[in-house]
């Protein structure tokens, strides 16, 4: 397996860092998150990890894990990278699925691992009724640990990420085969894997660095594209954020962002603002 470390080096030169790490369906291709990092202090790092963007290998299946401790070697390896470069802080920034991947990871990591985490719309529920749930989603967990290759048959529908394209309704340039409209396919083994991780942030976890968990004012159902995924988050339930957001460890803040997008990063203004100042200001406190 291969994954890629992205660099853009804040200048003057500076030794606090932040690695983010990105969402399911998706890559790293935020260059003016860099710059706003840059801008902040922060030499910037992104993971694009195994099976993921620039990581995918002709023979693997795009953006499938059977756990989420397979994605612990390329993050422990890029903090290492981080720290050999001179950097005495380290923030991790994670979005959706990498923000779950990021929680977990640190649960298990001791302290002083990393000096401060923020969640973008951390993935920590999946986005359907309370039965669906609590009743369908653990057959498919059963089912992948007995046929985790096979393909659940599932498909992501392409309004969110028609929402954030240039090409569509969006604003953000990036390549639709590395972040396809529909999403790639899913396996049960991917459903095991996501479902465990999330099990363990509905038990609690125990994270020793300071957690900010941001998330959207709103949700709207996935779908067909409609105008309102502008301004709300079109992927997951906010709700299930705010509900669990608490279980991250002792010293954790959470905070809506007013009318912002699932990546808040891509969000319209002054969402987009709103949440990037709540992230300067967070980690401006904390190291």
């Amino acid at each position: 397996a291969e994954a890629t470390l992205v660099v853009s080096k804040a200048q003057p030169a500076s030794t606090r860092a932040m690695l983010y790490v990105h969402g399911y369906n998706d890559y790293f291709f935020h260059d003016h998150l860099a710059g706003w990092a840059n801008k902040e202090g922060f030499n910037f790092y992104a993971l694009d990890m195994r099976k993921y963007g620039r990581s995918i290998l002709p023979h693997q299946k795009p953006n499938m894990f059977r756990s989420v401790t397979e994605y612990f070697e390329e993050l422990d390896k890029s903090i290492e990278m981080i720290r050999s470069n001179g950097n005495e802080q380290v923030a991790l920034l994670g979005h959706s699925t990498g923000g779950l991947v990021s929680s977990v990871y640190l649960h298990h990591r001791k302290k002083g691992h990393v000096d401060a985490l923020v969640l973008n719309s951390p993935y920590f529920e999946n986005n359907a009724p309370y039965l669906a749930n609590k009743l369908v989603l653990p057959v498919l967990s059963f089912i992948g640990k007995f046929k985790p290759d096979a393909y659940t048959g599932i498909k992501l529908k392409d309004g969110y990420t028609k929402s954030v394209s240039a090409d569509y309704h969006g604003e953000w340039r990036f390549d639709l085969n590395l972040k396809p409209l529909k999403a790639f396919p899913l396996t049960f083994g991917w459903m095991r894997g996501l479902q465990a991780a999330q099990k363990q942030v509905h038990r609690g976890l125990d994270i020793k660095c300071p957690v900010l968990v941001l998330y959207s004012s709103k949700s709207v159902p996935p779908g067909a594209y409609n105008p309102h995924m502008h301004s709300a988050d079109a992927v997951l339930n906010v709700k299930h954020i705010r509900k669990y957001a608490p279980n991250m460890g002792t010293d954790v803040k959470h905070k809506e962002i007013k009318d912002g997008m699932h990546d808040l990063a891509l969000s319209k203004e002054p969402a987009r603002s709103a949440y990037l100042k709540s992230v300067s200001a967070f980690l401006n406190d904390r190291l």
